[in-house]
């Protein structure tokens, strides 16, 4: 599948900032799962940005802009090719060892009723198999929490959205995370974008989702707010620990209250599989 994507974040600030900085997580890399076949960054302001990257192995873009700037919009588009390898990601740049991926975070922290639920999962798998595991682990959550598009992303806590049993994509993929390291089974957050059914797909968000580290298979794909694992629907960002490792615009120094961030993405399928 060939997909076209048009991703445009404009920051707004209530007064004129000076030295703004901010980390982007906005470009797709290589893996058996997708080819980029062209991308471009642009701002439409003032700004240096250095490309490298990050402890993860993202591509990440460092932008400065010394302002004084209100507003200014960051658009990136491109094209992938992407295949359906049922989920399974091999050619990816792996830093770490998957155990570093059992780590939680203050947004994957556990609580009881979550550490309960995990374990009410483990009856539906046979034996050890983790495969079959983390497969019922996605359809339990996909039904016991409803998949909400345009819930705030993400909530303050993943377990705000458990309790809730809403949420949004990032939701899911921190639920799934927090789930499957509980039951024992390194799991990490992944950004990115979801072309969906359609031929064009307008979205005021990105997608998310989690990959789970299967012995003998090793990382694979699982959505639960789609109830899949990852196809050639999914282009693959940015993976890390929670959803800040992984954000695609993420602002430090310069970031004055009050600021804001509004997305447009639009996901065009230019040639389907076959």
């Amino acid at each position: 599948m060939r997909i076209a994507i048009s991703h445009t974040t404009t920051c707004r600030y209530p007064r004129p900032t000076r030295d703004i900085i901010q980390t982007l997580r906005l470009t797709p890399r290589n893996s058996s799962a997708q080819h980029v076949a062209r991308w471009r960054t642009e701002i439409d302001a003032d700004a240096r940005l250095r490309q490298g990257e990050d402890a993860f192995g993202n591509i990440i873009h460092s932008l400065d802009a010394p302002g004084p700037l209100e507003r200014f919009s960051i658009h990136v588009e491109g094209e992938v090719e992407t295949f359906d390898t049922a989920g399974v990601l091999t050619g990816a740049a792996e830093r770490f060892p998957p155990e570093l991926y059992l780590r939680s975070t203050s947004l994957t922290a556990i609580n009881p009723e979550m550490a309960e639920y995990a374990e009410s999962v483990r009856p539906r798998a046979p034996g050890d198999d983790r495969l079959a595991l983390m497969h019922a682990l996605m359809a339990h959550l996909a039904t016991d929490v409803a998949f909400d598009p345009h819930a705030p992303e993400p909530a303050a806590r993943a377990a705000d959205a458990f309790a809730a049993r809403r949420g949004g994509g990032q939701d899911h993929a921190h639920l799934f995370c927090i789930f499957a390291r509980h039951l024992g089974t390194p799991a990490r957050f992944i950004s990115g974008y979801f072309s969906g059914d359609g031929a064009v797909a307008e979205q005021d968000a990105g997608h998310s989702w989690a990959e789970a580290h299967i012995p003998g298979l090793g990382w694979i794909g699982f959505d639960a707010a789609h109830r899949v694992c990852s196809t050639a629907a999914h282009i693959r960002v940015a993976a890390a620990l929670d959803a800040l490792g992984a954000a695609p615009v993420r602002s430090g120094r310069g970031a004055a209250p009050g600021e804001t961030q509004d997305v447009a993405i639009k996901a065009r399928v230019l040639r389907s599989q076959g």
